[in-house]
């Protein structure tokens, strides 16, 4: 297969995946996200050569950059909005959502926010992408072990942040514990 082809056939098997991948990190950015995925393809169509027999892992990682590229600039594009005083934000009023507002599991949202980015990442990868270890290896450029302790440590954070958010356990509200 030529390496035109070989990049064909991951775009047809892997672009849902890398959108939802890159739509769920731009939390609700619907517009910057087919921005972000042509930016990944076109990524792998100038390193479709260097495409691994199974790719999805690496355009994740391809995407992770992208990703961090368009947060860099969209923090200057703030920036600049800021300096030039037309702030929309400014302008507009804020709603406060109330509590019977909050979206099941938000907590576990809290939570996952009060993270590093890298420890979110690690999470991410094998909760919402479904990845092992290996594969996570290769999303975030690294070694095995060194994915799996990452897993480990993000993992460990994640349950101290809970528990900082929801101190009595389900089993000790009901007397089980």
């Amino acid at each position: 297969m030529s390496n035109d082809e070989t990049f064909a056939a991951a775009y047809r098997e892997h672009y849902w995946a890398v959108s939802r991948y890159v739509a769920r990190r731009l939390d609700g950015r619907t517009d910057e996200v087919e921005e972000v995925v042509a930016e990944v393809f076109t990524v792998a169509w100038r390193r479709r050569a260097d495409l691994p027999a199974a790719p999805l892992p690496w355009l994740y990682g391809v995407a992770r950059n992208c990703l961090a590229n368009a947060v860099r600039g969209q923090g200057r594009r703030r920036r600049l909005v800021r300096r030039l005083g037309n702030d929309d934000a400014a302008h507009s009023r804020h709603i406060e959502a109330g509590p019977e507002a909050d979206a099941p599991g938000a907590w576990v949202h809290d939570a996952l926010a009060r993270l590093s980015p890298a420890d979110r990442e690690v999470l991410r990868l094998t909760a919402w992408e479904e990845l092992g270890i290996e594969e996570v290896a290769v999303a975030l450029g690294c070694g095995t072990r060194a994915a799996s302790m990452r897993l480990h440590r993000a993992r460990r954070r994640l349950r101290a942040e809970i528990d900082r958010l929801c101190p009595t356990t389900p089993a000790k509200e009901y007397g089980h514990g």
